[in-house]
């Protein structure tokens, strides 16, 4: 598969007269960059209206990944829209594409159509379209090859980070393989058991509920981690355990690094241990988990009178509960130990949850968090590394919301620091509408070869399918 899709996405190259910068290059691969490391930020469900609500809010002008050297509109409808129902194969129906003319005039154009999380993020993370629900499977059920798996077949570590349980959508699509994104406990198993993730960092720790309460008597549901008796062995087999009893067969966790040994998950759940892992020694693998259900801070219980309309911070914070950029940086600092390098996916994954439910001071509150999550990457590379051998892209994976300001295509109206912008959300679900993609590092300028398709109002914008489809150029040239 992976020497069909380079195949593929050259003669495409060579076909695409918008190409010719990268088909000159191509002539000469070896000229062509080979970055040791690439981070993939994805603020689930983030537009150009959500990054402007939090710099309205902040009084800050721009974020630091709106001044990267390459700013792009990406477009991410699926090939196949609608929902995967199992055993109705009508209930997916080929996609119509982004068509600008119509984008601009019709409201109701950008309201359908439209990709959800795992088909967006099947297509970033494995360079082809496919239907929505899909889990790193081809409109025909074929098993995709992902950049998690490239960056192993290349002796690079991997991994991926989330503020919404780990086996949901975005971060499953990066890692696992699965006919539809509502099968979790058989994803939980694949990213656990069978994936060769170095890290892996998200909620859905059954034995807490949203605001992080310890749950003595009854647990939530497993299904986010794939069993009860397996959650409980992997937390108190933490460094050690490598093998475990399912469905009464024998599985073992793999081998990461190629010493030929199961590598055994060291589990981390505290703030406290998250804080730890960003500086110092690391395990050779990290399961963290903290210690709560559905989000970091997103789903807590609303109190002192917050409600949709209300600004941030109404309801205090979860103390115990890691930031999603604590994550990301202990994430780094267990990845960056191998010298070939390595991948790794952060998802503001909550950005998606508070849009959907029409909460203005949750989205304006997951929007900082994810910025900090991106602030901290940025430190990384100038401490850490260089752009010379990193590549950063911050982008999202659809628009949520139809946010816009009192009217739809009307601005946002800013009233000041500190204070909510005049925003509205025209939908609870998703748009088809064009989003946000931002670069920087080794390789990014090519990717301005890639948006050969061009927007009234946005520019020049690329496909989702296309990120994937650049990263594998780069490093199978």
């Amino acid at each position: 598969m992976k020497h069909i899709c380079s195949f593929l996405l050259l003669l495409s190259l060579l076909i695409i007269p918008s190409h010719n910068g990268l088909l000159a290059q191509i002539k000469n691969r070896a000229s062509l960059p080979n970055p040791k490391n690439i981070i993939i930020l994805i603020g689930d469900g983030m537009g150009f209206n959500h990054i402007q609500a939090v710099n309205d809010f902040t009084g800050v002008a721009h974020q630091v990944y709106e001044q990267f050297p390459v700013r792009l509109a990406m477009c991410t409808y699926p090939a196949k829209a609608g929902e995967y129902v199992a055993n109705h194969p009508g209930s997916n129906y080929y996609a119509t594409g982004y068509n600008p003319a119509l984008a601009w005039k019709d409201t109701a154009y950008l309201k359908r159509n439209f990709a959800e999380s795992a088909a967006a993020a099947t297509a970033l993370s494995t360079g082809i379209k496919t239907y929505n629900n899909s889990i790193g499977m081809s409109v025909d059920h074929d098993t995709l090859e992902n950049l998690i798996q490239w960056a192993k077949a290349l002796g690079k570590s991997a991994g991926v980070v989330t503020s919404v349980q780990f086996s949901h959508a975005t971060p499953a699509g990066f890692v696992a393989h699965n006919v539809s994104r509502t099968n979790y406990a058989q994803i939980a198993r694949e990213i656990l058991l069978d994936s060769r993730c170095d890290v892996i960092m998200g909620c859905g720790d059954p034995m807490f509920d949203d605001d992080g309460s310890p749950l003595n008597r009854k647990w939530k549901s497993v299904k986010y981690v794939g069993d009860s008796i397996f959650w409980r062995e992997l937390i108190e087999g933490s460094g050690k355990r490598s093998s475990f009893i399912l469905d009464g067969k024998t599985k073992r966790v793999r081998d990461v690094n190629g010493d030929g040994n199961a590598d055994p998950w060291t589990v981390i759940r505290n703030r406290s241990d998250f804080k730890a892992l960003q500086r110092g020694t690391t395990p050779i693998r990290v399961l963290g988990c903290p210690k709560v259900y559905s989000t970091l801070q997103q789903d807590r219980t609303m109190k002192n009178g917050e409600n949709q309309d209300a600004p941030p911070f109404v309801t205090p914070f979860i103390p115990e509960v890691p930031t999603l950029a604590e994550m990301t940086g202990g994430a780094l600092n267990v990845l960056d130990n191998n010298p070939k390098g390595f991948f790794i996916m952060i998802e503001g994954g909550a950005i998606d949850w508070a849009a959907h439910s029409k909460q203005k001071g949750r989205l304006i509150e997951e929007m900082i968090a994810f910025n900090d999550a991106v602030n901290s990457v940025v430190e990384w590379v100038n401490m850490h590394s260089n752009w010379n051998e990193t590549m950063v892209i911050v982008t999202g994976d659809h628009e949520t919301g139809f946010l816009w300001g009192e009217k739809p295509f009307m601005p946002l109206s800013d009233n000041g620091k500190g204070r909510l912008p005049g925003m509205k959300f025209n939908s609870d679900n998703h748009s088809n509408s064009l989003i946000p993609f931002y670069a920087k590092g080794a390789g990014s300028g090519l990717y301005r070869n890639f948006a050969d398709e061009r927007d009234s109002l946005r520019g020049p914008f690329l496909q989702n399918s296309e990120v994937a489809q650049l990263i594998q150029l780069l490093w199978f040239k």
